[in-house]
């Protein structure tokens, strides 16, 4: 019976899985589907628009044309005019000329046909129709504005769509996933010359496998890749999978995606617990910060006094000298209750707040960053069972490593109430490596990939992240992988033999 049931579970649980993929390639066939019927409506525009630009260009280049044939019209046109109006003057003239010449002769007078003549002679001497140029000045010849368009023709004629580039190619085997970057690699079917760039599309989802187009994000473009290698950096890994295509653009189209990649991005994620954290700290998502003005009334100090066996950490003692309250001499909030909810996880001086995700198996990585004028702080892992009054470190349930920079600073790494001081200078952020099945803690200058400590032990039990913040506050970066560097480090240390240090293997 029991056999049947987890078969018939396992047959229910592929049917559903199938359900799943035939539903998301239906919405993946509709929404193509109205991908086309809007494209084709785009390109059947664009088409119209580039004849229109077409027409346009020839409208103008008739217009000027025919402004040019008009303009050589408009030219010979007045030259000829200018020389039948000099003919005909001049015709006027010597018509005049050849009249009085002809009544000349029939003067009798010897004395007054002398005269005649020798105004006949100097009148035809100056006459203009000796010296008029009897060839027109233009001709009525217009063939060198006459125009062949044969080849533009034939050009036109020879119009077709544009040569698409083909789909690029993305190979997963040459894909990197490594200290918050993905290197994409990709290669073209074939080769082509005419490829001008590269579009390169990512989104991140929580879905393996194909992409999902009712998925909650959107596709992010980077343009105008000139290689067929990117490397997208400096990524939070918030989601599970990111999901990449590729395309070929040239100088005037781009082609058809590649078919999409998915590359697994995993990496711990958490936030803070702010709803049973210590009073006096305000926290957000990512942010915790001491705040003196909260705290649950008088009868958090009685309770302090009454667990005086759990310890308390002797660098976090009044002082009178300083402007800067103590944790014993914190002010009582006149906070709403309301407001403030009902978080007592932490009480007395245990100013702790832990992650809200368990650490059960795996290699994690987080980052912390302290504001520059932190009082005291630490960084660190504990098993949920931490007591409401205990501190990181204090106990043999907890591993951190702690700053103090009230009066003097000091550094040191503590578990089960004891500390190794760290001779070395307090970075301005922490990573924290946390190795559950291989029973390791390592603190890390997170800028230089320095090893400021590690802790080396046997987890039993699932661990939360912890932080102590006092008089300050802290800054949580999560979705980070494990760091190159970090794995290289542990390697090393994990090669050293008697490496370990007296904290190490305490047990729990």
């Amino acid at each position: 019976m029991e056999c049947q049931k987890t078969a018939l579970q396992r047959i229910i649980s592929t049917l559903a899985n199938k359900n799943d993929e035939i539903q998301n390639f239906i919405d993946t066939l509709n929404h193509t589907l109205k991908g086309v019927q809007a494209n084709s409506s785009n390109v059947v525009v664009e088409l119209d628009e580039e004849f229109d630009g077409l027409y346009s260009i020839l409208d103008e280049m008739k217009e000027s044309m025919t402004n040019s044939i008009k303009q050589e019209q408009a030219r010979k046109t007045q030259e000829l005019q200018n020389q039948l109006s000099q003919c005909g003057n001049a015709l006027e003239n010597s018509e005049e000329l050849l009249e009085f010449a002809t009544r000349s002769l029939d003067i009798k007078d010897p004395e007054e046909f002398s005269k005649a003549a020798r105004q006949i002679k100097d009148r035809v001497t100056m006459a203009s129709a000796f010296r008029l140029s009897l060839k027109p000045k233009v001709s009525d010849n217009m063939t060198h504005l006459m125009v062949d368009f044969s080849q533009e023709r034939q050009m036109l004629q020879a119009l077709k769509f544009l040569p698409v580039p083909r789909a690029p190619e993305i190979d997963p085997t040459e894909c990197l996933v490594a200290d918050n970057a993905v290197t994409i690699v990709w290669r073209m079917p074939e080769e082509d010359k005419k490829i001008d760039h590269f579009a390169l599309e990512y989104r991140k989802t929580n879905f393996e496998g194909l992409p999902r187009v009712k998925d909650e994000r959107c596709w992010e473009l980077i343009d105008y890749v000139k290689g067929t290698e990117y490397i997208l950096s400096g990524l939070k890994f918030d989601s599970k999978y990111m999901n990449f295509r590729v395309r070929a653009c040239n100088k005037a189209v781009a082609g058809e995606y590649s078919d999409p990649v998915t590359l697994e991005t995993k990496a711990l994620i958490f936030n803070l617990d702010g709803s049973s954290s210590h009073l006096n700290l305000k926290v957000e998502d990512s942010y915790v910060e001491w705040d003196s003005t909260g705290g649950k009334g008088q009868e958090t100090k009685i309770k302090g006094k009454e667990n005086k066996g759990s310890g308390q950490i002797t660098v976090l003692k009044s002082n009178t000298r300083s402007g800067t309250p103590s944790p014993k001499r914190t002010s009582i909030s006149t906070r709403s209750p309301l407001i403030r909810g009902s978080r007592d996880r932490f009480t007395g001086e245990s100013y702790t707040v832990l992650g809200d995700t368990a650490i059960e198996s795996g290699q994690h990585y987080w980052e912390v960053k302290a504001q520059k004028d932190c009082k005291s702080y630490s960084v660190g892992v504990a098993h949920r069972n931490l007591g409401k009054f205990d501190q990181l470190g204090k106990t043999n349930t907890s591993w951190c490593i702690h700053v103090n920079n009230w009066l003097q600073t000091t550094f040191a790494a503590k578990h089960n109430n004891k500390a190794k001081a760290l001779d070395m200078t307090v970075p301005e952020r922490i990573g924290v490596y946390c190795d559950y099945d291989g029973g390791q803690l390592s603190f890390y200058n997170a800028n230089s990939k320095q090893l400021l400590y590690t802790f080396k032990t046997k987890f039993t039990q699932p661990l939360l992240p912890g932080f102590m913040v006092w008089c300050g506050g802290l800054t949580l970066t999560t979705g980070l992988q494990v760091p190159s560097a970090v794995k290289t480090l542990q390697k090393s240390e994990n090669g050293l033999s008697g490496s370990t240090s007296s904290l190490n293997n305490i047990t729990q």
